[in-house]
């Protein structure tokens, strides 16, 4: 108990000693030995790692986890050395509600039966997420925290030592000044030469531990590639999917255009639309229909009019024909429109007199 206390005591005294060499350098009443330019660099480097280190790391865990409450529930289990259980994805859990709301509303209907498809789809986006957090945590994010928990706090711990030693050399160097008497010196000189040598040793330490800086750049770039061609897979694994449910999807009949052309419902605008008050703008021209229909199959001059389904619309705005199958139209006009099947919905066959050609919907208000 003797022993601890006097170790107690000295220990307080060195604190007190460095604390008052500290604040009289900050004074700029005391000289401070500067570190070579080596080494300051080394520092700075090391320093300028750590902090984009840090905001890279978590910035990448925004990105692979966004909830925070998820995020801090992570972080309690990894302190606690147990498995993080798994969590179902946002696209998982809309790819299953779509599927429940399938059986409710009749897998046999329209609605059902792609309800189920794209539900399917969505857990399969929501399958690949899932491999791509899982990896990229792991390829990723684990060396980056074992460089901020690991490297970085041993650096710290012999940068700290460091300048400890730099503290208790400058003192001695002060002491040496203040010495008047020969055994004094000597007893000044002594305690120096050893400070200098703790010091130097606790230097080529440090520099050693910095210079490893260079190997962490080296890891953290191969982690880097890795996240890519993660994030490169995840990508192009989704894009494959989303493919793949299109061409599904135009399997399926339409069955929306189907009971609106049965149901004689317009698809024109209303005329309490706001596209029909006074200084509205005109609509964007609509999709080129040449994709939806090649001219080999609707040529305008041999399409003859059905002899019912013809019907009187109202021309809303001007629009110029991009080509000799479309129509002119002026405001305010009257023309009689009918389609044709196979026809692109958003476009009818219009006649003026003995004028044809293919015109937009959108620029029509149909009449009964």
């Amino acid at each position: 108990m003797d022993f601890n206390v006097k170790k107690l005591a000295s220990d307080a005294g060195v604190f007190f000693t460095r604390a008052v060499q500290y604040t009289e350098e900050k004074l700029g009443q005391a000289e401070k030995t500067e570190l070579d330019a080596h080494l300051e660099n080394l520092i700075a480097r090391a320093d300028c790692t750590k902090n984009w280190t840090d905001k890279i790391f978590r910035q990448t865990e925004v990105l692979l986890q966004p909830n925070p409450s998820a995020r801090i529930e992570e972080f309690f289990y990894e302190k606690l050395d147990r498995k993080i259980p798994s969590r179902i994805t946002n696209a998982e859990l809309l790819g299953q509600y779509m599927q429940d709301a399938a059986k409710d509303f009749g897998p046999g209907t329209p609605y059902g039966s792609t309800l189920i498809t794209v539900g399917d789809y969505q857990k399969r986006l929501g399958g690949a997420e899932r491999e791509f957090l899982q990896t990229s945590a792991i390829n990723f994010l684990t060396p980056l925290r074992n460089f901020l928990e690991g490297d970085w706090k041993t650096i710290s711990k012999e940068r700290r030592l460091l300048e400890n030693r730099r503290l208790d050399l400058d003192v001695c160097k002060a002491r040496l000044k203040k010495a008047k008497l020969a055994e004094a010196k000597a007893a000044a000189e002594h305690e120096l030469r050893v400070a200098q040598t703790e010091f130097d040793r606790q230097a080529e330490v440090t520099r050693l531990l910095l210079e490893g800086i260079s190997s962490t750049h080296v890891n953290h770039l191969r982690c880097l590639h890795e996240f890519v061609e993660a994030q490169a897979a995840y990508y192009t694994q989704c894009h494959k999917h989303m493919q793949d449910l299109q061409k599904e999807l135009s399997r399926f009949p339409n069955a929306f255009a189907v009971n609106a052309s049965t149901s004689g419902v317009s698809t024109g605008p209303s005329p309490l639309s706001s596209a029909t008050l006074p200084g509205a703008s005109s609509p964007s021209r609509p999709p080129n229909p040449s994709n939806a229909l090649e001219p080999s199959t609707l040529k305008i001059e041999e399409v003859k009019p059905p002899a019912t389904g013809t019907r009187k619309a109202k021309v809303l705005y001007d629009y110029d024909a991009a080509d000799t199958s479309e129509l002119s139209l002026l405001a305010d006009e009257l023309i009689t429109v009918y389609t044709v099947p196979g026809m692109d919905p958003d476009w009818l066959i219009g006649e003026r007199g003995n004028q044809k050609g293919k015109v937009p919907v959108t620029y029509l208000e149909l009449l009964s």
